[in-house]
């Protein structure tokens, strides 16, 4: 198992670890826990250790028409300085991986995909890629770090750094000593961003941003609490909202397809799939009850009839409920009710829209 570069920070803190993707990630650290620490995002700041997610470079001239022809959403959407988020498909229209796609230049560009995916990304990127166009695994090379909340911006400008930029824009600044690549991105649906320092700065980095988060009364947070709020969001993990058998359009993500852009991996079955509708699709439930919904657990209507599956479930800690994404039968629609099969317990929720909580990531 791998270890981030901040690995003896997160110990020397007391957290509780677990594995991420092959990774020893910090879950919740004492005192605070998760509720405390999903909080802190919500209403101030937090800080957290993303970096094992993956890193790539794809470069070379046609760098970016090749990767069009392989992603799913349209490269030509955004320009230089920008972010996009995409997905890369198998020929049966399943997901590899979803991932986002740093556009430095049409020759240039930086991919961040999830940490158990990375090594399948690059090794279909390589097998894809036609002559003159290299695909690095970047994976170890860099740390990346979440700040997140009502005052991230904040907490930037305490360290001289410009904060203003669009949602999904990017830029290069310097951090005490080191620079870094600075996202507004972000995995909570608080305005946020994502900071890349190679990683021989990462700590430096770290511990100079960890100041100023504790300074602005916000939490140092762990993967658990990126976890609730990420799921209030609606925002899709991949293995469970998105897999190699959940295709963007069963899983409500036809958003990020360019669909007038041409061939891209899959686009035959996504298009089929577009046009006869799929038999489930991704919705969101929020419990009737004290039950909590968790992933793998059936639904039910009032008949008996299984009518769908959760995907991933939680207590909201902001709506005090228990909340869930699952893949429903497309004949169920909003305001519906099911019945969830709890530990042998009937417990029901209502289908609802998500994200659950407002979005303020612009």
């Amino acid at each position: 198992m791998k270890n981030s570069p901040l690995h003896s920070r997160h110990l020397a803190l007391d957290a509780k670890m677990a594995d991420f993707g092959g990774w020893l990630m910090p879950i919740e650290y004492p005192g605070a826990g998760v509720l405390a620490e999903h909080a802190a995002v919500r209403e101030r700041v937090g800080l957290f250790d993303v970096s094992h997610l993956g890193k790539a470079r794809v470069s070379g001239e046609g760098a970016l028409e090749f990767l069009n022809s392989v992603f799913t959403n349209d490269l030509h959407r955004i320009a230089d300085g920008q972010a996009q988020y995409t997905l890369l498909c198998n020929k049966k229209g399943g997901v590899i991986d979803d991932l986002i796609v740093y556009r430095n230049s049409a020759t240039d560009l930086f991919l961040v995909p999830n940490a158990s995916n990375t090594t399948d990304v690059v090794r279909v990127l390589k097998e894809s890629a036609p002559a003159g166009i290299a695909v690095e695994n970047l994976h170890e090379d860099f740390g990346v770090i979440a700040l997140q909340g009502p005052r991230a911006a904040a907490v930037l400008k305490t360290l001289g750094v410009e904060p203003e930029m669009d949602y999904m824009a990017f830029s290069h600044v310097q951090i005490g000593r080191a620079d870094v690549i600075l996202c507004r991105t972000g995995y909570t649906g608080e305005h946020g961003f994502e900071l890349l320092p190679q990683r021989a700065d990462v700590e430096s980095v770290w511990d100079i941003c960890a100041a100023a988060v504790l300074a602005e009364e916000g939490a140092i947070c762990g993967l658990g609490a990126r976890d609730t709020l990420r799921t209030e969001m609606g925002y899709p993990l991949h293995g469970h909202e998105l897999s190699l058998e959940i295709s963007p359009v069963q899983a409500s993500a036809t958003w990020a397809i360019g669909w007038k852009k041409g061939s891209f991996h899959g686009s035959d079955v996504l298009v089929a799939q577009k046009s006869e509708g799929p038999a489930r699709r991704m919705r969101g439930l929020k419990s009737n009850d004290r039950g909590i919904p968790r992933a793998g657990m059936e639904l039910q209507d009032g008949s008996g009839k299984s009518v769908g599956t959760v995907t991933s479930g939680t207590f909201s800690p902001t709506l005090r409920v228990g909340i869930a994404l699952a893949l429903v039968d497309t004949q169920l629609s909003i305001g519906d009710q099911v019945s969830i099969d709890i530990r042998g317990r009937a417990s029901t929720a209502t289908i609802v829209e998500f994200p659950f909580v407002p979005s303020h990531v612009r």
